[in-house]
């Protein structure tokens, strides 16, 4: 299948590499020309484990490849992942999206065909909803179904969780949309990595109740402790 990673930092790496070890055609896109060239340059702008000898790897295969120009990465994808920053806005600390939804309207504009676009960020519950009104308002004969594909990755044992997850969750309104994510998972499928599919909204949720629990884990044995 051919997948477009729209953002190049921790998560939109580590997932575009692994996908493209599956088997997948991986375009990995970001706007920071300085990032790209050393990515295609073989270095890494972030240390993880493995990293770097996987991207070399499926660079090697001609599965991955990076750029700065979405509108050709996007066209023809079976898949766009939305892996952009969501950090917290200065003031009151809510989840600044701004960057998603600029994501979604540059997606639309540049989608032939039916399209999934699956939100990856870390984002509040009902993003996937405004991301799908993006892309429908600005582009309203463009075919796409929208999901949510919350990642579960620890830093220093990113590829392992995600060649190895305890579980696989995919927020999907259209049988069709979850039928493509669940090719995109399948070599996971096939080693018996369970594939949960929801609701989007449970998706998103299913992201900030996991983040919530490890914070309220590490706090209670700190007390403890």
């Amino acid at each position: 299948m051919r997948i477009a990673m729209i953002g190049s930092g921790y998560v939109g790496l580590v997932s575009g590499a692994c996908f493209a070890d599956f088997g997948h055609e991986v375009i990995c896109v970001d706007k920071d020309p300085q990032k790209i060239a050393a990515l295609e340059a073989g270095r890494m702008p972030i240390y993880e484990p493995g990293l770097e000898t996987l991207v070399a790897d499926n660079v090697r295969a001609k599965r991955l490849s990076f750029t700065t120009d979405l509108k050709p990465a996007v066209a023809g994808a079976d898949a766009v992942f939305i892996a952009v920053g969501t950090p917290s806005r200065r003031g009151d600390g809510f989840a600044d999206l701004s960057y998603v939804y600029a994501a979604a309207r540059e997606i639309a504009q540049a989608v032939t065909g039916y399209t999934v676009v699956v939100t990856k960020s870390t984002v509040p519950v009902g993003t996937g909803d405004e991301v799908e009104r993006i892309i429908r308002e600005a582009n309203p004969h463009a075919e796409v179904g929208v999901a949510s594909n919350p990642e579960f990755l620890r830093e220093g044992a990113a590829i392992g969780d995600f060649k190895v997850p305890d579980r696989i969750v995919i927020g999907a309104e259209d049988e069709r949309a979850a039928e493509v994510m669940r090719e995109v998972y399948r070599p996971l499928y096939l080693n018996a990595a369970p594939i949960l599919v929801t609701g989007r909204r449970t998706a998103e949720l299913t992201k900030y109740a996991a983040n919530a629990f490890l914070a309220t884990k590490i706090t209670f044995i700190n007390e403890i402790a």
